[in-house]
């Protein structure tokens, strides 16, 4: 375990932020997270002669303050959040799952005034200051993900010390394909949406902000998106998992959305705001090791034979003019064992049940090797 704790750390500090001399790093974890992968990553920040502050994280606590939240406590907490990305030149951050439901009695009303007032700050965060998310390995993840505590140990340290580099260099030929394309289609089981790409960029994810990674994302045109998906995968989202969100589009906006359990609830989130029913990312799951989902979007997101497209915010690299207090990952999976689908770029077929069908994009066919 420590070589893997060694490779991991060796892949967040020289090729996720790259550190470099004289930088202050934040590192934020939960309690929960090993020592032993926290000290290697001062101990090789410290070797680039940078400076390093650790903030440790106690989730039951931290669910007490955001039930408690008042406009006076998102002041204070947005004074410290400017303090820190003044400070800062690069933030880590792991996270270490107990309790789904531990955020359950959040203020929902407090807690979109929180995202208005701390807004231009996230902005400095996430699109101007270098970072890197991942989740450690916990017995909740275990127990969701159906494997014993060691297998998934195994697996999630695995997926983490992936070879990066090199799936950076596989996925180039599919930004390039998106980004010459206009018209998308998905066909799965109940989806059949159409949508347009035009002059997007698309942005290879290989490591470089969250740990597990592999996709490539973009945004449809806003006012692009019409027909129905409807998602296989379970979708958490504030204390809740919902199964089998249906979603259908017309000009961009979605018009109806159900799902298996509370059809009220599910609605209250794509009202949220104007731009909660409007889609801010498409991104194509690439990575070979993650082959099924177990409810924790940063591994979910990244499934092999995957797409995910997500109602509210888009990001900065590839923005379409969505804004919103949300950011849902909803992902279907096209896999044989999911039901099977296709995606079509410009009415070509470019990947059919999991499997890219073109040649330049066979060598994302990692089953084949």
């Amino acid at each position: 375990m420590n070589e893997k704790f060694e490779i991991l750390a060796e892949t967040i500090v020289n090729y996720s932020i790259k550190v470099e001399e004289k930088e202050n790093i934040l590192i934020t974890v939960e309690k929960g997270v090993s020592e032993d992968l926290i000290n290697k990553l001062i101990e090789k920040i410290l070797q680039k002669n940078a400076g390093v502050l650790v903030k440790i994280i106690d989730n039951e606590i931290s669910a007490f303050l955001n039930s408690k939240l008042t406009e006076n406590q998102i002041l204070l907490s947005r004074a410290n959040l400017e303090h820190e990305v003044k400070t800062y030149n690069s933030f880590i951050t792991i996270c270490y799952s107990t309790n789904d439901h531990e955020n359950k009695n959040v203020n929902l009303k407090m807690l979109n005034k929180y995202h208005e007032i701390t807004e231009n700050l996230d902005d400095i965060r996430i699109n101007k200051k270098k970072w890197v998310l991942l989740n450690y390995p916990s017995l909740l993840d275990a127990h969701k993900a159906k494997m014993t505590t060691k297998e998934f140990f195994d697996f999630a340290l695995d997926t983490m010390c992936f070879d990066y580099h090199k799936l950076y260099d596989l996925m180039l030929p599919l930004k390039e394909l998106m980004e010459d394309t206009d018209k998308v289609r998905i066909v799965s089981k109940n989806t059949d949406i159409t949508f347009s790409i035009k002059a997007m960029p698309a942005i290879i994810c290989a490591g470089e902000f969250n740990i597990p990674d592999g996709e490539v994302f973009t945004a449809p045109i806003k006012t692009s998106v019409n027909g129905k998906i409807t998602y296989n995968t379970p979708s958490p989202y504030r204390d809740n998992v919902y199964n089998n969100i249906s979603l259908e589009f017309k000009d961009g906006k979605i018009i109806n959305a159900t799902c298996n359990e509370d059809n009220d609830k599910l609605n209250e989130i794509f009202d949220t705001d104007e731009g909660s029913r409007y889609i801010g990312e498409f991104a194509i799951g690439i990575n070979p090791l993650i082959r099924k989902p177990m409810g924790d979007i940063l591994f979910d997101e990244k499934i092999y034979g995957s797409i995910h497209f997500t109602p509210g915010m888009a990001y900065a690299e590839a923005f379409n003019g969505n804004k919103s207090a949300i950011h849902w990952d909803l992902v279907l999976i096209q896999t044989k064992d999911y039901g099977g689908g296709e995606i079509y770029f410009d009415d070509v077929l470019i990947r059919k049940d999991g499997k890219f069908v073109i040649d330049s994009l066979k060598p994302l066919n990692f089953d084949e090797k």
